[in-house]
């Protein structure tokens, strides 16, 4: 009896300590997954009151509308340089970052663009980017948020599938930070995992469900851009369509191309001292956002989110807002601080449809959203993504056909022009970066070994 009732309790205590490996594992994730929704909640918050505050702080017509000829370059120096000196890696959007870690297999590696000191940073440094005027968005920044909280999870849970986890925060960051679950499911698919792998299905779903759901506790249940019920009737308003997606597509294409061209060459700048490079260049950026600023009345700073809503409503936007935001974005995104650009984009494309929309004389709140699906398939070349998140930002459903043929056009048009998707040239800037870090690594390596063998 004594020798049976050892047995038991040894299969006992060996099912209670598999028990636990399986669990463990499990509860650290949805821990993970509810953290990314908890802090994408936070980080807009802020990031709002910082835009809201920057731009109450300059209307008018005294001489504060003149602050951000100094503030706006100041600010975008200190956050070029604080990212180049203290977050290294967190330049830019982040969306890039977390495709480079995908492609890592060296947790060391995937460390210098995925850690907790990278989530701190990246938040405060694009929040800080907001108030002082930056035409940034925190959309991005918010996936390279949810990618490293999961990375860090993975270590924390003794989890092996790390590429599956990134590939789970990125999409939780997306669904998170604009309320948009599909979406957050579909750019995982599109844009982040262009080699998505069945089995980690589950593990994305999860992921973007609890963050969901955090994210849902916070600030409730609501659609980014309000409700619009403007559609599209067949076949009046199908020239609009086909407008929106090869105009839109081909000025998506133009900043993908001016993007990755500016960047490249700015890398190649060797004669600069890098601290001068990153000040003057930032200097410079900040400089262009002001003045193009104080001289549309505040167009150029920002998310750009009032005036993609109010376009999406049916209140047409000047002429020349899409140009004054397509330069302003520009230049926020090339210039090394960090800051997403799906916001902008977004409302660079429904200022480029309002125009169309003008010029056609039709529904300006209909060429707003078509405008938006053109010109965002054609800078991420992610139409699948361009169309959905439109559709869940804006809760109509009436226009399901028409924003796919406008992103699906969108797309093809940018990728005459353009071939590299955007995102995914700039990760191999990231990949090559790490790529000589490891080789003068081994080179120093090696070195070491024959001086001491010397």
């Amino acid at each position: 009896m004594g020798r049976r009732s050892g047995q038991a309790l040894l299969r006992r205590s060996r099912s209670l300590i598999s028990g636990n490996r399986l669990w463990k594992p499990r509860l650290v994730f949805w821990a993970g997954a509810l953290a990314i929704g908890l802090i994408s909640a936070g980080f807009a918050f802020v990031a709002d009151v910082a835009q809201h505050l920057f731009i109450d702080t300059v209307s008018g017509d005294g001489w504060t509308r003149f602050l951000p000829l100094a503030l706006t370059p100041a600010g975008f120096i200190f956050c070029a340089w604080a990212a180049f000196r203290y977050v290294p890696g967190s330049q830019g959007s982040g969306i890039p970052q977390a495709i480079a870690a995908r492609h890592l297999r060296e947790d060391s590696e995937r460390g210098l663009f995925l850690s907790l000191g990278m989530v701190s940073g990246k938040i405060f440094l694009t929040v800080v980017g907001l108030l002082c005027g930056a035409s940034i968005g925190r959309e991005g920044p918010t996936v390279q948020v949810g990618a490293s909280i999961m990375l860090q999870v993975a270590r924390w849970g003794g989890m092996a599938q790390a590429r599956g986890l990134i590939l789970a925060g990125s999409a939780a960051g997306i669904a998170a930070a604009f309320n948009t679950p599909l979406a957050g499911i579909v750019f995982a698919i599109e844009e982040m995992g262009r080699s998505y792998q069945a089995r980690t299905n589950g593990v994305v779903l999860f992921a973007v469900i609890l963050a969901g759901l955090a994210s849902l506790a916070t600030v409730g249940n609501y659609t980014y851009f309000g409700v619009t019920h403007a559609s599209a009737t067949f076949p009046t308003d199908w020239i609009l369509v086909i407008a929106c997606g090869v105009v839109g597509g081909a000025f998506g294409a133009g900043f993908s191309y001016l993007t990755l061209r500016i960047t490249r060459r700015i890398r190649r700048m060797a004669a600069w001292t890098p601290t001068l490079r990153v000040i003057a260049i930032a200097g410079a950026a900040g400089l262009i956002v002001a003045i193009l600023g104080v001289a549309t009345n505040g167009m150029s700073y920002g998310t750009g989110y009032e005036q993609a809503r109010s376009a999406i409503e049916g209140e047409a936007l000047p002429w020349y807002y899409f140009g004054v935001k397509f330069i302003a974005t520009l230049v926020s995104t090339v210039c090394g601080i960090p800051g997403g650009l799906f916001a902008p984009s977004l409302s660079v494309g429904a200022g480029l449809g309002s125009t169309i929309g003008i010029i056609l004389g039709t529904d300006v709140a209909l060429a707003a959203l078509l405008g938006m699906a053109g010109y965002f398939s054609g800078v991420v070349q992610a139409p699948m993504t361009a169309f959905v998140i439109i559709l869940e930002m804006t809760g109509n459903q009436a226009n399901v056909l028409p924003l796919m043929a406008a992103a699906v056009v969108g797309h093809g048009v940018s990728r005459l022009i353009s071939p590299q998707p955007l995102y995914g040239a700039l990760s191999r800037l990231f990949i090559a970066d790490v790529l000589r870090r490891r080789r003068a690594a081994a080179q120093q390596k090696v070195e070491n070994e024959a001086g001491q063998k010397a």
